[in-house]
């Protein structure tokens, strides 16, 4: 029995046959069946069917003896199909590489569900490739499999049938199969994703869905687009025979309108004498299967009006009209936006006349969170130093409550926030404050940056245009010309941030500011921090850090958590800062498994923890001045650097132990080589290399270079040999000697072998 029965089936497509088939029988994954179903073609699509059956065992043709349509062509390939999971694929569209192997293994993550939906693009004959406007519905982060409750808005998706994945018993059971006639996808795909017990969803481009030039069927005019009619009569006949979807029925309504008027004004389409008549239908069609206290959305007013009518002439009186008031209010809108911006324009000019404060310090925050990393360091450490200077911070409403409370909150893109940009000495932040800033004689901007680069960032983005493709690069160094100042952990990131961000700025390596805190921590802040997430007294909490993929749009967990902790046993606990992979299961409702993603500080998350996990992330910098064991575990390390670029090969200099995979992973924590010696030692001369500086008074020679002018007797450095960070809660308990854990994979990673 094959994993995969793809079926194919094929009908005047001869121009693309051989290019959808050779998509399918050069997956990675050929663990497949391809049944190609001749629809009794009239071109040569029958003879290229038989060619590769002939030339590989895989493919079964099935030729049918009169033409049938779509629709029953599927069935009649359904009917041979022996695979797990059935997918469908028109002759004339293709499976992009690996895709079966993606479906697979997302398959296998969730559990087995009853329907996979994945992701397409269209491919125009230009050669452009459009992805799918509504692809953020298939995000990956939450519970997985789930059921159609608790994603509706799958059901905002084209109804197609070749996105998804359909378990074959799970299809047999309910009894589905395809109608006669256009439209043919509609009665299946509402009926499946209802029914279905469980779906879970896969954010990557699976098919590619050819948009021909001519000679596909709904881009052929003919009254078969009546058939619409016909199809939506059996989605309601189904929740008709299944009272437990009746709540269904109103999103299935309001789907309707909206096909039938996309139907009604797709140009080439209907004949023009059929018009009038299939308006009559759709308003006769929507009041019977009219769903009392339905109210049309008044944005859906435009679309739902001439079906709901079912009047031509009424339509061609109104449309202009709805038309025209449309315009009119997007324009009002627009009007708005611009009066509202050239006010605010104005009002900042008028500020940059007024003389600037020199007692006043203005910090944000890249995405205008709360207060916090480098900046929020440097604002405390200027009510510490430089009393006498008033700080405001700029952030969104929803993070005014991590801003202290004797620190200003002003909203950026207000007249508050324009106000302290123009009139505030000090501008300190780790991005950009705004497009529109006057660099004004006297005042200093502060680049705090946002931690030691490992990836590649500013102009080296150049060359890879999947990481900085969206990238302003001439506006990335009009900020640069603006800085006076910019904060450097170590010699590598001086070097780095020099030659990337060329500019005339004044390079301070004093070490990282937002790591002081942990040498300014206690004992006691760490228990209170713990407590505060919910971390069993007596547990080893394993914080789990994964960088950014710039290859997904979608970002998820590298590891199955809760594969690991079970593997690991009730001792361990992961603080994730990606979304699980999949549903978390009895790890999570143990508590065990603690999603941690919208914490506002990673510098409590790194004291509360006691080890770090982690790939490419810049965090490992951070902790490794913690002095606390790194684990190193890059499974996609070729992906990786082909996309962002890497400084240096972390394998080959790492913080700490480097595992290969998973089983590695849990063998290192089971073994307690995480902190054994060979991981000290690796870790001391990471610390050596990237934190010289990491002290504890970072924000204090800054503060006091900045402000306060001093440039000779700045706090010295302490050396490594005598910093003493708050330990971890781990370290403060005696380790269980390794012999009495043994490692549940039976080996142990030769990187840290005593």
């Amino acid at each position: 029995m094959p994993r995969f029965s793809v079926i194919v089936p094929a009908h005047a497509v001869q121009a693309y046959l051989p290019a959808c088939l050779e998509s399918v029988l050069a997956q990675s994954h050929t663990d497949l069946e391809l049944i190609a179903v001749d629809d009794r073609s009239p071109d040569a699509c029958g003879a290229i069917i038989e060619e590769y059956a002939a030339r590989d065992a895989r493919v079964r043709p099935v030729r049918l003896a009169e033409n049938v349509g779509l629709g029953r062509a599927r069935n009649a390939g359904m009917e041979r199909a022996t695979g797990d999971y059935l997918v469908f694929l028109d002759g004339d569209d293709t499976l992009t590489p690996h895709a079966l192997r993606a479906i697979a293994d997302r398959l296998r993550e969730t559990g087995d569900p009853d329907v996979l939906v994945y992701d397409y693009a269209r491919t125009f004959w230009s050669g452009e490739t459009v992805r799918n406007q509504q692809a953020a519905r298939l995000a990956q982060e939450g519970p997985a499999p789930f059921r159609l409750a608790d994603r509706p808005g799958l059901l905002e998706m084209l109804m197609v049938v070749w996105n998804k994945a359909y378990r074959r018993d799970f299809v047999e059971r309910e009894g589905f199969a395809f109608p006669p006639g256009y439209y043919e996808d509609t009665p299946w795909t509402y009926p499946v994703l209802m029914a279905a017990g469980t779906i879970a969803t896969l954010d990557r481009v699976c098919v590619h869905y050819r948009q021909r030039r001519r000679g596909s069927i709904l881009g052929t005019t003919s009254r078969r687009h009546f058939d619409v009619f016909d199809q939506y009569d059996r989605v309601f006949a189904y929740l008709d025979s299944r009272p437990d979807l009746e709540r269904w029925r109103p999103v299935l309504f309001r789907r309707m309108v909206d096909h039938l008027s996309v139907v009604f004004r797709r140009p080439g389409r209907l004949p023009r004498e059929l018009r009038a008549e299939f308006l009559r239908r759709a308003r006769a069609h929507c009041r019977r299967h009219r769903v009392p206290g339905f109210r049309t959305p008044p944005r859906a007013w435009p679309r739902h009006l001439p079906v709901l009518l079912g009047c031509h002439r009424a339509y061609r009186t109104l449309w202009p009209l709805l038309r025209l008031h449309r315009r009119a209010v997007a324009a009002a809108s627009a009007l708005l936006r611009t009066l509202r911006a050239a006010a605010l324009r104005l009002h900042y000019r008028g500020q940059l006349l007024l003389p600037l404060r020199e007692d006043r310090a203005l910090f944000c925050r890249d995405g205008w969170l709360g207060h916090g990393c480098n900046p929020g360091a440097l604002e405390t450490a200027f009510r510490d130093l430089a009393p006498a200077v008033r700080t405001a911070w700029a952030a969104r409403p929803e993070h005014h409550h991590t801003v202290p409370p004797a620190t200003d909150r002003v909203r950026p893109g207000t007249a508050a926030y324009f106000t302290a940009l123009a009139r505030s000495k000090y501008l300190v932040g780790n991005a950009a404050f705004d497009r529109r800033l006057v660099k004004r004689p006297g005042q200093v901007v502060v680049q705090t940056q946002a931690g030691t680069p490992l990836g590649h960032v500013g102009l080296d983005l150049l060359e890879r245009p999947a990481a900085g493709g969206t990238l302003d690069f001439a506006r990335l160094l009009r900020d640069a010309d603006a800085w006076d100042y910019c904060l450097s952990a170590n010699r590598h990131s001086t070097l780095v941030w020099e030659r990337v961000l060329p500019a005339g700025y004044t390079t301070l390596e004093y070490g990282q500011p937002r790591t002081d805190v942990f040498h300014k921590a206690t004992e006691a802040d760490v228990a209170r921090l713990r407590d505060s997430l919910g971390v069993p007294e007596g547990s080893v909490a394993i914080l789990y850090a994964p960088a950014h993929r710039d290859y997904r749009r979608t970002q998820c967990a590298r590891l199955d958590l809760p594969r690991v902790l079970r593997r690991l046993g009730p001792r361990f606990v992961v603080l994730s800062l990606a979304p699980p992979a999949r549903d978390a299961g009895p790890a999570h409702g143990a508590g065990r498994l603690i999603d941690v993603t919208g914490h506002p500080s990673v510098e409590s998350l790194c004291l509360a923890s006691d080890a770090l996990v982690t790939d490419y992330a810049p965090l490992m910098f951070d902790y490794a001045g913690l002095d606390r064991p790194v684990v190193v575990h890059a499974d996609d390390r070729e992906a990786y650097e082909a996309s962002r670029g890497v400084y240096f090969d972390v394998r080959a200099f790492p913080p700490g132990v480097v595992v290969r995979d998973e089983d590695e992973l849990v063998d290192v924590f089971a073994s307690g080589h995480w902190r054994g010696s060979r991981s000290a030692q690796l870790r001391a001369a990471f610390r050596e290399r990237f934190c010289p500086y990491d002290d504890g008074r970072a924000a204090e020679r800054a503060v006091r270079r900045i402000v306060l002018g001093e440039s000779a007797g700045l706090p010295a450095v302490v050396p490594l040999g005598e910093r003493r960070p708050v330990p971890s809660a781990a370290a403060v308990r005696p380790a269980p000697h390794p012999a009495t854990v043994p490692p549940p994979g039976g080996h142990v990673p030769a990187i840290d072998r005593p």
